[in-house]
This record gives C-alpha cells, structure tokens and sequence, in this order.
C-alpha cells in the first residue's frame, strides 16, 4: 500500500517542486503560458476524453451529483464558520467550495487508476469549472453574464465533446491523435505552473490559510462518503469521489480574488497552505479510497 501510495503521489509533488524551485531561482512569468494552457490545452485534453472513447454519459449522473454535493456542501459547512470566526464569506467560502481537481485532480487520477479513470475525473472537473465560473463569478461579480459561460474555452470544449460522443461523430484518427497531444501537454505543464505560483505566493495571513487548508479536505472527505453512500456510487468512481473530496483550494480561488479585489493576499494563503497541508490528506484520502 506505502510503495502505490508514493508510485501515485510522487510524480505529481516532483513537477511542482521543479516548478516550484525553478520559479525561486528564474522568477518566470507565467501568464501568457497559464492562459495558453486554459485556452488550448486543457479544452483539448477535455475534448478528447469526451470524444474520443464512446461512453455511457448517463452513467456518470451520480457522480456528477456526488460531485456538486461535495463543492456546495463545504460551502454550506463553511458558511457559519466564517460568520463565526468574522471573516467575509466572499473571502472564505469560495475556496472552500472549489477545490483543484484540474492540476491535481487529473493527474492523481490517471496515475492512480489508468487513463480509464480520465473520463470520470473530467466529469468532476467540469462540474468544479461550471460552477466556479457562474455560480464563483457572479457571486463576486454580481454584474457577471452567465450567458457568456459557453465562451469560456474548457465548457465549450466540452459541449463539442458531448455533442460528438452523444451525435456518434467518429473523427479523422490524425486529427483525434493531434488533440491528444495537444492535451498531453495540459497535465504536466498545470502541475510546473503550480509549483510556480507556491513560489511566488505570500504567506501573510497565516490564522484563516491554516483554518481553510484543514477545512476545506476534511469536510470534503466526510461529504465524499455522505454522498457517495447516499447516491449509490461504488467501484472505482467512489473512490475518484473521496479523493476528490479531499483536494485543496484551487489556485483559480487566487485568481478570480486577485480580479475582483476581494482580499487576495487572505485567499493567497488559504490556498498556498491548503497545498502544503494536502501532503497529509491525499495519502490519507488514497488510503480510505482503495482500502
């Protein structure tokens, strides 16, 4: 169990501290890569699982809820604790509400269970997208347009994909081999952009990043298995579920926080600390999951 515990874990925590350290030495800017990532890559890799294999689609409707059970639910759980403890619920729910099942999400499941998991994480992953870019954006930005939602790159990508798995569309094999490759490159790179952002994050408010990096896996993990015995989810996809359940606060949490000027630098912390405090929970998490 200790050696498939660090065969899984072990790739993913390399590439970020490579990112990590280079970032401490070379200070790149990452910017126009990340949205080089978000715009081609990422809806490629997205595009690809959906599209690429048929799959029942319908299947996939009780993880899909396990997985909106778990981002509302910790938003729900988080809701009198900020009141509790005086901090502004625009800075302290979000991230624990979405969590990072895209840099580290998607490879822990591939490396965990085999390409065939992929389906499923992406399932998960778009579940986490489509919510933190219209339910996220318009509570931070009330003027957002949720119309707009299809324009965003990884939600069209994945209507096209649906609409060619559902529509029994078989692509030229070049061309699917060339968006796999495109794809190819998502993981990786979302993993050394991660290890970057650690380096260049500040840890100032240390109090609210600790109370959300413990919050935020733990409260995922017992709605993980709420929801997964509540809905009937068993197999592999219960396991995706709790690990999914026990994943930090998404490095987008920090973006969306730095655009609309909600208290940054607090948000910065929950998420670098959540990332530091994942290197207990994910062993953890992986261990209840295929135990």
């Amino acid at each position: 169990m200790l050696i498939r515990l660090v065969s899984v874990l072990l790739p993913i925590f390399a590439i970020v501290s490579v990112g990590y350290l280079y970032a401490r030495r070379c200070q790149p800017d990452m910017n126009a890569t990340n949205n080089v990532n978000m715009d081609v890559f990422v809806p490629a890799l997205v595009f690809y699982a959906l599209a690429g294999k048929p799959f029942d689609l319908g299947s996939y409707a009780p993880l899909a809820l396990g997985g909106l059970v778990v981002l509302l639910g910790s938003g729900l759980l988080a809701w009198p604790v900020a009141r509790l403890l005086g901090y502004p619920s625009k800075t302290f729910i979000p991230p624990m509400i979405f969590n990072n099942s895209g840099n580290i999400g998607l490879p822990l499941a591939v490396l965990a269970w085999g390409e065939a998991a992929l389906p499923a994480a992406i399932v998960l992953f778009m579940v986490g997208n489509i919510l933190h870019f219209s339910l996220g954006a318009r509570w931070l930005n009330p003027r957002a347009r949720l119309l707009q939602l299809w324009r965003v790159p990884v939600v069209a990508a994945t209507l096209l994909g649906l609409a060619s798995n559902l529509g029994g569309i078989q692509l030229w094999d070049p061309l699917l081999t060339a968006i796999k490759m495109l794809g190819d490159i998502s993981v990786p790179l979302m993993l050394f952009s991660l290890g970057v952002r650690l380096a260049t994050t500040p840890l100032g408010e240390w109090k609210i990043g600790l109370i959300g990096a413990l919050f935020r896996p733990i409260s995922g993990l017992l709605l993980a298995f709420a929801g997964a015995w509540a809905l009937g989810i068993s197999g592999r996809e219960r396991e995706i579920l709790i690990v999914f359940g026990a994943l930090p606060p998404a490095v987008l949490n920090f973006l969306f926080a730095e655009r609309y000027q909600q208290e940054p630098d607090r948000v910065a912390s929950i998420v670098l600390i959540g990332h530091l405090v994942t290197l207990f929970f994910l062993p953890l998490a992986l261990y209840l999951a295929i135990n």
